[in-house]
């Protein structure tokens, strides 16, 4: 979309808002007016306001409707927020997507667009986050580059996991109990415990257990969470909240299946027959191991291959195997300590965060090892303007450190193996500021900036074995690099209340992610920083008495230097093999509208439809692809420029040429919509309480190969609830059942290098069970 068109949508949304003054005068400036629809609280801004005053698109969901939907990680978060697409990872950093920006994560080196920050502290490798989601507050889904407040990796967006926290004076809890098909169990609960007039602890675990999705007893869940909590008020106006947790993450771990294979456009026939996706026959399952083994039957194989079909009955490839495991630990300690200081509330966060991540998988239909200890340090100082002066403020500091100790193996059989240990450090520092002045009592101007300085360094040493020559080398002698990158990103704006509760607003605002390493024999083992320019224009509106709410906003994102992860081609010594790689993918753009409906349905009901329409596309994307095997690759791209990867070498690899500029950005369906309706019907002194939700999703693509098998179609699934509570929601049953459809859903896909077959991980099939809740 032209920017042009963005004016366009600017005038049609000023006239959406400005059309009705009947309407908006009518709209109560508080939306928690009788029989009006509740007040959302959010910190989106780094300061406690109401969802419908803050001038950023923002989803929030409650921890109670967290509940209601059997949310309990950010794969099911994305069936109640249209622009979320998640890619589980198994051990690695959870792969987030917001209106067509993300990476995918495929080891140590990776690192999100998304920023996911827990309790006010941000946290570089979100891996196995089932961990975080309980006892919530509630989750904050903030869309669009937050480079001024967040800062470090939130190009596209950031998600707010925010925990709920103890309260002054009270002594209560809860606990639950769940359980469903697939021996899915699941039990938590929450304490709240006063000490004395002006300390309070809370505590809260969870506990889940549930069989895998697949055949093969992979995609599983086993964890273990437990959070501590303190809050003291010793003063007026000084209060401190100390906070730990700890959570252990054990199961089989994120399994796969293989895609049916497709004849393709270009030639290039794959048509090998597996499974169907819907039967969820696990990649170590018999059947699927004999439908990868068949194929191979049928492919030229090198000599030291056994020659033709003799990939698998060689060894040169392995399929993958049922002795996958997860065994992680994370822990995590952090404050946030406030005070008045009477012009501004000064707030300090110091946090450390340790992850220790052990696992095997064969998600990508070979082994994949991971050991991996990860230390964090942060430390965030900001003083927000106190009053209703003219100016409000918001200026602050922040601290990161990382340290990264980990063995990353991968074993694709005797044609293929790699083993490399980063040894990482990054150290972040930035000063920030965001400011709004009030030019009349309804006009308003922002400004924000950010300046980021951030350092890398790695010690790494890397060994790439495979038949003709040694299979499992030792370790080469380990290089060295260090990188540096400065960045200031910035934010323009303004706001109007063009009603008692009409805001419009726009603003041009920018996002950056600094460059990194991939695993490579230097120099060419490097990727370029990425940046982000948002031009956005929205309006947030309530009327009937604050009975109807409708947000609106429209976007044009240039995205400049996208870095894309996929297995392509790495120097190890002389010689190029298949691996890990991170490259800047020129240019894309991303343009749509996104739109939030609530309405109060006569007192005891509550619809909502939000819809997004998304147009992002690569403007320029061309990348080095590399055939282990030395037959033709598989590409939805354009291919060109067939040649030899190592000359004057048995080894048969080959290179290509891969254009896919004009193609779409990856996890970005053009169209997606989310209905619910949830309605109290008493019965007695009882409530009976009726909940269902939808989600209506286009096709998008899941890998920058754009195969037929990486292509998800369009689907729709459903979700329903009925729950019975007690007076004053003292007690609750409810059975719930997700996924009524039973819809396979492809949540990512992986082409295998060699015989170029594509192995996806499937979102949850269709879940059903029951739950018991006390309140006391």
């Amino acid at each position: 979309m032209p920017k042009s068109v963005l004016l366009q949508c600017t005038v049609a949304i000023a006239a959406i808002s400005i059309s009705t003054p009947t309407l908006a005068q009518q709209a109560a400036e508080d939306a928690a007016t009788a029989g009006g629809l509740d007040e959302i609280v959010v910190t989106a801004q780094r300061r406690t306001e109401s969802l419908q005053k803050a001038a950023v698109a923002v989803s929030a969901v409650s921890g109670d409707a967290l509940i209601n939907a059997s949310v309990s990680d950010p794969v099911g978060l994305s069936r109640l927020v249209p622009s979320l697409v998640v890619q589980p990872a198994a051990g690695t950093s959870t792969s987030l997507y917001l209106r067509g920006v993300g990476s995918q994560q495929g080891n140590s080196f990776g690192e999100n667009p998304i920023a996911l920050n827990y309790g006010g502290v941000f946290i570089a490798r979100p891996s196995s986050l089932g961990g975080l989601f309980y006892d919530l507050e509630r989750v904050e889904v903030v869309k669009g580059p937050q480079g001024t407040l967040y800062g470090r990796n939130a190009t596209g967006g950031a998600i707010n996991v925010i925990p709920r926290k103890p309260i002054l004076g009270e002594f209560g809890g809860n606990a639950s109990f769940e359980y469903g098909n697939y021996n899915s169990l699941k039990a938590g609960g929450a304490l709240n415990i006063p000490l004395g007039e002006n300390v309070a602890m809370r505590m809260a675990t969870q506990i889940v257990e549930r069989d895998g999705y697949l055949t093969d007893g992979y995609q599983d869940d086993s964890g273990r969470a437990v959070r501590a909590s303190i809050f003291a008020k010793p003063a007026d106006g000084l209060s401190i909240l100390i906070s730990g947790d700890y959570f252990h993450q054990g199961g089989k771990g994120i399994g796969s299946v293989l895609s049916p294979g497709s004849a393709f456009p270009t030639g290039v026939s794959a048509g090998y027959s597996a499974p169907a996706l819907s039967e969820r026959i696990g990649g170590s399952d018999p059947r699927s191991v004999a439908a990868l083994s068949t194929y191979a039957g049928t492919l030229f194989a090198p000599p030291f291959c056994g020659g033709f079909g003799g990939f698998v009955s060689s060894g040169c490839v392995a399929p993958p195997k049922g002795d996958g495991f997860v065994d992680s630990d994370y822990y995590g300690i952090s404050a946030e300590i406030q005070g008045d200081l009477g012009f501004a509330t000064l707030t300090v966060v110091p946090a450390y965060r340790r992850s220790d991540n052990r696992y095997d998988g064969y998600a990508p239909g070979f082994l994949t090892r991971t050991d991996e200890v990860s230390k964090q340090t942060s430390l965030e100082a900001r003083i927000s303007s106190n009053g209703d002066s003219a100016m409000q403020y918001v200026v602050g500091a922040y601290y990161f450190k990382e340290d990264q100790d980990a063995l990353n193996f991968f074993n694709q059989g005797n044609i293929s193996t790699a083993k490399f240990t980063p040894n990482l450090s990054t150290k972040s520092l930035a000063v920030f500021g965001q400011g709004t002045y009030n030019l009349t009592g309804s006009l308003r101007l922002v400004a924000g900036g950010r300046f980021t300085k951030e350092d890398r360094s790695q010690l790494t040493a890397f060994a790439s074995g495979g038949l003709p020559g040694v299979v499992l080398p030792t370790l080469g002698a380990p290089f060295t690099g260090e990188q540096e990158f400065k960045r200031f990103t910035w934010k323009l704006g303004v706001e109007a209340d063009i009603g008692p509760a009409s805001l419009l607003y726009a603003n041009v605002a920018t996002g950056f992610k600094a460059g990194g390493f991939f695993v490579a024999s230097p120099p060419n083992n490097t990727f370029a920083p990425e940046k982000l320019t948002a031009y956005t224009v929205g309006s947030k509106n309530r009327f009937l008495d604050g009975r109807l709410q409708f947000n609106v906003e429209a976007f044009y994102w240039d995205y400049i230097d996208q870095q894309i992860s996929f297995v392509g081609p790495v120097q190890s010594g002389p010689v190029l093999v298949p691996g890990g790689v991170t490259i800047n993918a020129g240019r894309a753009r991303m343009y749509g509208v996104d739109t939030e409906l609530r309405m109060k349905v006569g007192d005891r009901g509550l619809f909502s439809a939000d819809f997004q329409y998304l147009n992002a596309k690569y403007k320029s994307l061309a990348y080095t692809a590399l055939s282990a095997s030395g037959g033709p690759i598989r590409n939805g791209c354009s291919v060109t420029n067939g040649r030899q990867a190592n000359p004057g070498t048995p080894i048969p690899s080959r290179l290509f040429d891969i254009d896919c500029s004009g193609f779409p950005t990856i996890n970005s369906p053009e169209f997606s919509l989310n209905m619910g309706y949830d309605h109290e019907i008493p019965v007695a002194d009882l409530t009976l309480v009726l909940g269902a939700r939808t989600r209506i999703e286009s096709s998008r693509f899941t890998n920058v190969e754009f195969l037929p098998e990486q292509k998800q179609g369009g689907y729709m699934t459903s979700d329903a609830f009925v729950s019975l509570e007690g007076p004053g929601k003292q007690w609750s049953l409810t059975a719930f059942i997700n996924n009524i459809e039973d819809e396979t859903i492809l949540g990512g896909t992986v082409v295998r290098p060699v015989l170029q077959t594509v192995y996806s991980v499937l979102r949850p099939p269709r879940t059903y069970g029951i739950r018991a809740s006390i309140n006391f």
